[in-house]
């Protein structure tokens, strides 16, 4: 990760900084949409997937952070907190791969583009806020282009929408928390604790996992192994970097509009790569256009009202 960072740093450090910030946010969206590209590549099951993608995850994180200063300093209180976050994370991934298998990456992503709005109904309760009739109205309107998407869906892949739909929910919850505790240190040294605790809770799952299901396999083979340090270096760690080091340059609005763009990146690539458009009807894509135009409109909204 550390050549390909030098050699991207090398061939823009002519760019004026805003514009390398932009660029490296899109990239990062992108790496993030292909995450669901590699998921359904990965044969091996969702459990074992995501014990695997945290695993290397938060081996190469350890060359990023002071693990040592980062346990030093920081209160046990604030460190549990986020490794029971970092268990919301692992169910999360593990619900996101899921609904992957059961269904496919496209469908998987236009559930997954409902967390903004699930986390619109989510905060006020968590975070004692008050309830904003407008984010009310947004997740109203989600509602039609969800049952076109499931009315469109072959029944053998409806499952993959609730897992999907769960998997949502689960990174809303996780979103707000983390939200909560972010001034409490570094976001690298956020996403360590929480990549560890996910792998710590998955590896004390993982036995009773295999204990149902002894066919289950747990050794990657090489094509699978290329696609889980693909997905945990380039698509999480790299991703996650390049996501970071752009926020100093751009507005949270803009970079919560950009954030928007991974179900789109993400059901472009599917189509080019796993050709799922031969899987889905007409209906599929009118549906996602109603989910993702309120998903577009939520942040415009969202700064006039709380402005005014």
């Amino acid at each position: 990760m550390e050549i390909i960072t030098s050699f991207y740093n090398r061939a823009t450090f002519k760019m004026n900084p805003v514009s390398k910030a932009y660029l490296e946010l899109h990239a990062a969206v992108l790496l993030f949409g292909f995450t669901a590209i590699l998921g359904k590549l990965i044969e091996l099951d969702a459990t074992v997937l995501v014990w695997w993608r945290v695993f290397f995850t938060s081996i190469s994180l350890l060359f990023l952070i002071n693990v040592r200063r980062l346990f030093r300093e920081l209160p046990l209180k604030t460190i549990l907190q986020f490794i029971g976050i970092g268990i919301l994370v692992g169910l999360h991934w593990v619900t996101f791969f899921a609904a992957i298998h059961l269904s496919n990456a496209s469908i998987c992503l236009v559930t997954m583009a409902t967390g903004a709005l699930f986390t619109s109904i989510l905060e006020p309760f968590m975070m004692k806020k008050k309830v904003k009739w407008y984010e009310i109205l947004l997740g109203l309107l989600v509602i039609p282009g969800l049952m076109l998407v499931v009315d469109s869906t072959e029944i053998s892949m409806q499952m993959g929408i609730w897992m999907g739909l769960l998997s949502a929910i689960l990174m809303s919850i996780f979103g707000i928390l983390n939200k909560k505790l972010i001034h409490t240190t570094e976001p690298l040294n956020i996403t360590f604790l929480e990549m560890g605790s996910a792998w710590i809770f998955l590896s004390i799952l993982l036995p009773f996992y295999f204990g149902f299901d002894e066919s289950l396999k747990f050794l990657p083979n090489w094509d699978d192994l290329i696609y889980l340090l693909l997905l945990s270096l380039v698509c999480t760690t790299l991703g996650y970097v390049l996501a970071l080091r752009a926020l100093k340059y751009i507005s949270a609005f803009a970079s919560n509009l950009t954030v928007n763009l991974e179900p789109v990146y993400g059901i472009i690539l599917a189509i080019v790569i796993l050709k799922e458009n031969q899987e889905l009807s007409a209906n599929f894509y009118w549906g996602v256009l109603i989910v993702l135009g309120v998903i577009f409109i939520y942040p415009f909204l969202k700064n006039k009202f709380e402005k005014t």
